[in-house]
């Protein structure tokens, strides 16, 4: 086999499918930012603090994801190998399906608690607070969905395809941008979260249907589907490990969503104009995250893969190839946002007020490659790996230091914009920590699981 070929063929459509996601969300604060009748900056902080909510919500399930791709992938090496079942995939799908469908009624369910306990601790304006919430009542109505989007998209790619994920985000966010832009415009705000709740549910029909006819696995509760054939191949070690790992990696997504939250919440407190340049800045942060996770999720596929084959070697190679990959996709982005600035600034918004406010940190987007990178790539090893009691403690740790450099420099932060730098300052230790604990981990966390085989 030919790696880097492997990896290209499971990074590439990683990466084109992974693009659009900050595409929507900029599009979204875009055409919030350009509505008539409300400020650009309190219409951007809606969306802001409305997608945070759902942030709050859905990170709790990233085990959705990231437990189902890690065993799947695991269990497509056994097969391969000749040492698992052929329903061993299906049940790993089904049982993701029944957490995200369960899960996202009883979300829809509580939807009125939920806006009530998060506006106890966020502090905004009260016309951001009214957006947001209008945002949040729409928008919720696409749980089951989207969660279900979380399993199958793990799914797909412990199954060693990518394709299939990509042409679904390409399918969900594609609508996603054309609905949010035709019907903000004929809507106004409400239309934006309206489109998001169109584009997740026809994302989950295109999911149930490859499913079905490409891979022959039916969703519960689908007709003629045996839910005792379903579970027939689960066994108690199984189910252990599975509660187990979605534990850790529960555990992990709480970390993540302290340093993300925390960030949006502390920004909110210095004004919409502050909040409004906050999330510009994260979104083009996080612009690059979406490419290197396209070589994170063909690391963790291969590593899973490797893993359950018993094969050491795959998996250094595999390593050794995937941050070559991702430090090479690192050096073009440093290129383009030094390149960039104040252009990217005025695509999103055309406030001037927030264009200017937003030029002094954009010395802060040279940073996110270089840092970003070897946390992000070492997140899809570990996946691959089910390494989740590592990855839970780096992300705890890691939230840590990201408030420990807030709660340090708060008290010199005498002015709003240096309280900004000081978040910026707080972001980029939290990622440092991430990269040097999993690469202190890297060795005994990884080849101790392929040696007890």
């Amino acid at each position: 086999m030919n790696l880097n070929r492997e990896i290209l063929r499971l990074a590439i459509p990683s990466i084109f499918a992974n693009i659009t996601v900050p595409l929507v969300g900029m599009v979204d604060m875009a055409v919030a930012g350009h509505l008539q009748g409300t400020s650009a900056a309190a219409l951007i902080g809606g969306i802001t603090i409305g997608a945070m909510l759902f942030d709050l919500l859905y990170w709790n399930f990233g085990f959705l994801r990231v437990g189902t791709g890690g065993l799947t992938a695991q269990a497509y090496g056994r097969k391969a190998a000749g040492q698992a079942g052929p329903d061993e995939t299906a049940d790993i799908l089904n049982r993701a399906l029944r957490i995200a469908l369960i899960s996202g009624i009883g979300l829809i369910a509580l939807q009125w608690v939920v806006v009530q306990l998060a506006f106890l601790f966020i502090d905004c304006s009260p016309v951001v607070q009214k957006l947001a919430t209008q945002y949040f009542y729409i928008r919720i109505w696409a749980a089951p969905a989207t969660l279900s989007l979380f399993a199958f998209k793990g799914w797909f790619i412990g199954m060693q395809d990518t394709v299939r994920p990509m042409t679904a985000d390409l399918l969900v966010n594609g609508i996603n941008i054309g609905a949010s832009i035709v019907l903000g415009m004929l809507m106004g705000f409400p239309g934006i979260a309206l489109g998001t709740f169109l584009a997740q549910w026809s994302g989950f029909t295109y999911c149930v249907i490859v499913a079905r006819r490409r891979y022959g696995v039916k969703i519960p509760g689908q007709a003629g589907n045996d839910e005792k054939a379903v579970m027939a191949g689960s066994d108690r070690p199984s189910e252990n490990r599975l509660f187990a790992l979605n534990r850790d990696l529960f555990l992990r997504s709480i970390g993540m969503i302290a340093v993300y939250i925390g960030f949006t919440i502390i920004s909110a407190r210095y004004g919409d104009v502050m909040l409004a340049v906050s999330a510009i800045l994260m979104k083009l942060l996080m612009f690059f995250s979406y490419f290197t996770d396209g070589f994170a999720y063909a690391g963790e596929a291969l590593t899973g893969k490797f893993i359950g084959e018993g094969s050491e070697e795959g998996v250094r190679c595999t390593v050794r190839q995937t941050f070559l990959w991702g430090m090479a996709m690192a050096g073009l982005f440093v290129l383009a946002y030094g390149a960039g600035g104040t252009p990217i600034l005025r695509l999103m918004t055309e406030d001037t007020v927030v264009v200017e406010a937003g030029r002094q940190f954009l010395p802060w987007l040279l940073l996110m490659p270089l840092i970003g990178c070897p946390a992000f790539v070492w997140d899809g090893i570990f996946i691959g790996a089910t390494a989740s009691k590592d990855l839970r403690n780096s992300t705890l740790l890691c939230a840590v230091g990201f408030f420990a450099v807030w709660f340090a420099g708060e008290r010199y932060a005498s002015t709003p914009e240096a309280a900004i730098h000081l978040l910026m300052a707080a972001y980029f230790m939290h990622l440092a920590i991430r990269a040097a604990y999993l690469t202190v981990r890297y060795k005994k966390a990884i080849f101790s699981g392929i040696s007890s085989r």
